[in-house]
Protein backbone atom coordinates (compact mmCIF):
# COMPACT_ATOMS: atom_id res chain seq x y z
CA UNK A 1 0.00 0.00 0.00
CA UNK A 2 2.88 2.27 0.86
CA UNK A 3 4.06 1.54 -2.48
CA UNK A 4 0.67 2.69 -4.52
CA UNK A 5 0.64 5.74 -2.12
CA UNK A 6 4.18 6.82 -2.96
CA UNK A 7 3.40 6.33 -6.63
CA UNK A 8 -0.21 8.13 -6.49
CA UNK A 9 1.70 11.09 -4.79
CA UNK A 10 4.35 11.51 -7.32
CA UNK A 11 1.58 11.33 -10.08
CA UNK A 12 -0.16 13.95 -8.95
CA UNK A 13 2.92 16.22 -8.19
CA UNK A 14 3.96 15.34 -11.86
CA UNK A 15 1.07 15.89 -13.45
CA UNK A 16 -0.59 18.58 -12.19
CA UNK A 17 1.96 20.37 -9.58
CA UNK A 18 5.04 20.70 -11.93
CA UNK A 19 3.42 20.75 -15.24
CA UNK A 20 3.28 24.37 -16.43
CA UNK A 21 0.45 25.30 -19.04
CA UNK A 22 3.42 25.49 -21.60
CA UNK A 23 3.83 22.53 -22.15
CA UNK A 24 0.38 21.19 -21.83
CA UNK A 25 -0.41 23.69 -25.29
CA UNK A 26 2.80 22.60 -26.54
CA UNK A 27 1.98 18.56 -25.78
CA UNK A 28 -1.55 19.68 -27.56
CA UNK A 29 -0.49 21.46 -30.47
CA UNK A 30 3.09 19.23 -31.84
CA UNK A 31 1.71 15.64 -30.21
CA UNK A 32 4.21 13.26 -30.26
CA UNK A 33 6.99 15.15 -31.50
CA UNK A 34 6.44 17.35 -28.68
CA UNK A 35 10.13 17.78 -26.72
CA UNK A 36 7.77 18.51 -23.34
CA UNK A 37 5.83 15.20 -24.02
CA UNK A 38 9.69 12.99 -23.05
CA UNK A 39 10.81 15.99 -20.59
CA UNK A 40 7.48 14.99 -18.69
CA UNK A 41 7.77 11.54 -18.53
CA UNK A 42 11.55 11.74 -17.23
CA UNK A 43 10.17 14.26 -14.68
CA UNK A 44 7.65 11.28 -13.42
CA UNK A 45 10.27 8.82 -13.48
CA UNK A 46 12.67 10.82 -11.73
CA UNK A 47 9.87 11.67 -8.88
CA UNK A 48 9.39 7.85 -8.47
CA UNK A 49 12.37 7.49 -8.19
CA UNK A 50 12.95 10.19 -5.66
CA UNK A 51 9.66 8.93 -3.61
CA UNK A 52 10.37 5.28 -3.84
CA UNK A 53 13.88 5.99 -2.78
CA UNK A 54 15.53 2.18 -3.58
CA UNK A 55 17.35 1.80 -7.09
CA UNK A 56 16.25 -2.08 -6.95
CA UNK A 57 12.74 -0.50 -7.67
CA UNK A 58 13.46 1.12 -10.88
CA UNK A 59 12.03 -1.71 -12.77
CA UNK A 60 8.40 -0.11 -11.31
CA UNK A 61 9.26 3.73 -11.78
CA UNK A 62 10.38 2.75 -15.30
CA UNK A 63 7.02 0.82 -15.96
CA UNK A 64 4.73 3.76 -15.15
CA UNK A 65 6.71 6.26 -16.30
CA UNK A 66 6.48 4.57 -20.14
CA UNK A 67 2.90 3.81 -19.54
CA UNK A 68 2.35 6.96 -18.83
CA UNK A 69 3.90 7.93 -21.99
CA UNK A 70 2.00 6.24 -24.06
CA UNK A 71 -1.19 6.93 -22.41
CA UNK A 72 -0.49 10.53 -23.00
CA UNK A 73 -0.01 9.74 -26.46
CA UNK A 74 -3.30 8.36 -27.09
CA UNK A 75 -5.18 10.83 -25.14
CA UNK A 76 -3.27 13.79 -27.66
CA UNK A 77 -4.64 12.21 -30.73
CA UNK A 78 -8.13 10.82 -29.06
CA UNK A 79 -8.87 14.61 -27.75
CA UNK A 80 -9.91 15.51 -31.52
CA UNK A 81 -12.48 13.01 -31.23
CA UNK A 82 -14.43 14.12 -27.88
CA UNK A 83 -16.46 17.46 -28.06
CA UNK A 84 -16.48 17.27 -24.22
CA UNK A 85 -12.50 17.59 -23.66
CA UNK A 86 -13.41 16.49 -19.67
CA UNK A 87 -14.22 13.04 -20.64
CA UNK A 88 -10.42 11.80 -22.15
CA UNK A 89 -8.87 13.81 -19.42
CA UNK A 90 -10.73 11.98 -16.68
CA UNK A 91 -10.32 8.81 -19.02
CA UNK A 92 -6.92 9.66 -19.03
CA UNK A 93 -6.51 9.48 -15.07
CA UNK A 94 -8.38 6.79 -14.59
CA UNK A 95 -5.45 4.69 -16.91
CA UNK A 96 -2.99 6.03 -14.78
CA UNK A 97 -3.99 5.16 -11.59
CA UNK A 98 -5.26 1.52 -12.93
CA UNK A 99 -1.28 1.72 -14.17
CA UNK A 100 -0.04 1.84 -10.87
CA UNK A 101 -2.35 -0.27 -9.11
CA UNK A 102 -1.13 -2.81 -10.63
CA UNK A 103 2.51 -2.23 -10.86
CA UNK A 104 2.05 -1.48 -6.56
CA UNK A 105 0.59 -4.30 -6.51
CA UNK A 106 1.30 -6.96 -8.64
CA UNK A 107 4.56 -7.19 -8.67
CA UNK A 108 7.07 -9.01 -6.03
CA UNK A 109 9.62 -6.13 -5.90
CA UNK A 110 7.54 -4.65 -3.79
CA UNK A 111 8.56 -6.18 -0.91
CA UNK A 112 11.79 -5.03 -1.18
CA UNK A 113 11.03 -0.75 -0.45
CA UNK A 114 12.71 1.09 1.63
CA UNK A 115 11.56 4.39 2.93
CA UNK A 116 13.00 6.91 2.54
CA UNK A 117 11.28 8.76 5.94
CA UNK A 118 10.10 5.53 7.98
CA UNK A 119 8.19 8.09 10.04
CA UNK A 120 6.66 10.41 7.13
CA UNK A 121 2.51 9.95 6.97
CA UNK A 122 2.47 9.68 2.95
CA UNK A 123 -1.53 9.15 2.98
CA UNK A 124 -1.73 12.65 4.85
CA UNK A 125 0.66 14.02 2.32
CA UNK A 126 -0.59 12.13 -0.58
CA UNK A 127 -4.12 13.85 0.71
CA UNK A 128 -2.45 17.12 1.13
CA UNK A 129 -1.12 17.61 -2.24
CA UNK A 130 -4.28 16.20 -4.00
CA UNK A 131 -6.69 19.22 -2.55
CA UNK A 132 -4.65 21.89 -4.16
CA UNK A 133 -3.79 21.94 -7.67
CA UNK A 134 -4.77 18.38 -8.54
CA UNK A 135 -8.64 19.39 -7.38
CA UNK A 136 -8.25 22.59 -9.00
CA UNK A 137 -7.69 20.89 -12.02
CA UNK A 138 -10.46 18.81 -11.88
CA UNK A 139 -12.99 21.57 -10.72
CA UNK A 140 -12.43 23.14 -13.96
CA UNK A 141 -12.71 20.30 -15.68
CA UNK A 142 -16.02 19.80 -13.99
CA UNK A 143 -17.42 23.45 -14.32
CA UNK A 144 -15.64 24.22 -17.62
CA UNK A 145 -19.51 23.94 -19.57
CA UNK A 146 -20.99 25.65 -17.03
CA UNK A 147 -18.22 28.31 -16.94
CA UNK A 148 -19.02 29.03 -20.67
CA UNK A 149 -22.69 30.34 -19.84
CA UNK A 150 -21.70 33.02 -17.24
CA UNK A 151 -22.07 36.62 -18.27
CA UNK A 152 -20.15 38.90 -15.29
CA UNK A 153 -18.10 42.22 -15.79
CA UNK A 154 -16.76 41.32 -12.45
CA UNK A 155 -12.85 42.12 -11.88
CA UNK A 156 -10.91 40.17 -9.71
CA UNK A 157 -7.32 39.50 -8.34
CA UNK A 158 -5.58 37.00 -11.26
CA UNK A 159 -6.22 33.44 -10.00
CA UNK A 160 -7.55 34.76 -6.81
CA UNK A 161 -10.96 31.94 -7.28
CA UNK A 162 -8.21 29.12 -7.93
CA UNK A 163 -6.09 30.40 -4.44
CA UNK A 164 -9.24 30.58 -2.31
CA UNK A 165 -10.62 27.09 -2.82
CA UNK A 166 -7.02 25.66 -2.30
CA UNK A 167 -6.86 27.41 0.85
CA UNK A 168 -10.54 26.73 2.13
CA UNK A 169 -9.84 22.55 1.00
CA UNK A 170 -6.70 22.78 3.02
CA UNK A 171 -8.82 23.93 5.97
CA UNK A 172 -11.42 21.49 5.25
CA UNK A 173 -8.94 18.83 5.23
CA UNK A 174 -6.68 19.74 8.32
CA UNK A 175 -10.38 20.18 10.09
CA UNK A 176 -11.60 16.92 9.62
CA UNK A 177 -7.89 15.36 10.27
CA UNK A 178 -8.15 16.97 14.22
CA UNK A 179 -11.83 16.05 14.41
CA UNK A 180 -13.52 19.73 14.52
CA UNK A 181 -16.26 18.60 11.84
CA UNK A 182 -18.42 22.00 13.20
CA UNK A 183 -15.85 24.24 11.97
CA UNK A 184 -16.28 23.26 8.66
CA UNK A 185 -19.83 24.39 8.72
CA UNK A 186 -18.16 28.10 10.38
CA UNK A 187 -16.23 27.86 7.35
CA UNK A 188 -18.77 27.40 4.90
CA UNK A 189 -21.35 30.03 6.84
CA UNK A 190 -18.32 32.40 6.73
CA UNK A 191 -17.84 32.11 2.73
CA UNK A 192 -21.66 32.00 2.27
CA UNK A 193 -21.91 35.83 4.08
CA UNK A 194 -19.03 37.43 2.30
CA UNK A 195 -20.26 35.87 -1.02
CA UNK A 196 -24.45 37.01 -0.42
CA UNK A 197 -23.97 40.97 -0.95
CA UNK A 198 -21.91 40.45 -4.24
CA UNK A 199 -24.60 38.22 -5.46
CA UNK A 200 -27.69 40.52 -4.36
CA UNK A 201 -26.19 43.53 -6.21
CA UNK A 202 -25.74 41.46 -9.00
CA UNK A 203 -28.71 39.31 -9.19
CA UNK A 204 -27.68 36.79 -11.55
CA UNK A 205 -29.55 33.35 -10.98
CA UNK A 206 -26.67 31.60 -12.89
CA UNK A 207 -23.66 32.75 -11.08
CA UNK A 208 -25.51 32.00 -7.92
CA UNK A 209 -25.74 28.50 -8.59
CA UNK A 210 -22.28 28.29 -10.47
CA UNK A 211 -21.05 29.63 -7.29
CA UNK A 212 -22.83 27.51 -5.40
CA UNK A 213 -21.79 24.03 -7.27
CA UNK A 214 -18.45 25.10 -7.04
CA UNK A 215 -18.73 25.63 -3.65
CA UNK A 216 -19.58 21.94 -2.91
CA UNK A 217 -17.80 20.01 -5.07
CA UNK A 218 -14.70 22.19 -3.59
CA UNK A 219 -15.43 20.97 -0.22
CA UNK A 220 -17.05 17.65 -1.26
CA UNK A 221 -13.74 17.06 -2.83
CA UNK A 222 -11.66 18.23 0.71
CA UNK A 223 -14.04 15.92 2.55
CA UNK A 224 -13.68 12.95 0.36
CA UNK A 225 -9.81 13.32 0.56
CA UNK A 226 -10.13 13.51 4.29
CA UNK A 227 -12.58 10.61 4.91
CA UNK A 228 -10.05 8.44 3.05
CA UNK A 229 -6.96 9.55 5.44
CA UNK A 230 -8.86 8.76 8.15
CA UNK A 231 -10.31 5.53 7.46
Amino acid sequence: MLIFIKLVLGHLIGDFVLQPKKWVLHKQANKITSKYLYLHVLLHFALYMLLLWNLSLWTIAFVVAITHLAIDILKLYANEMFKNKSIPFFIDQILHILVIYCCAFYTDLYTHTLSLFENLDWYLVTAIVFVTYPASIIMGQVLEGMSNQIETDHKSLPNAGKYIGIIERLFVLIFIVIGRWEVIGLLIAAKSVFRFNDLKERNNRKLTEYILIGTLVSFGMAILAGLLYIS
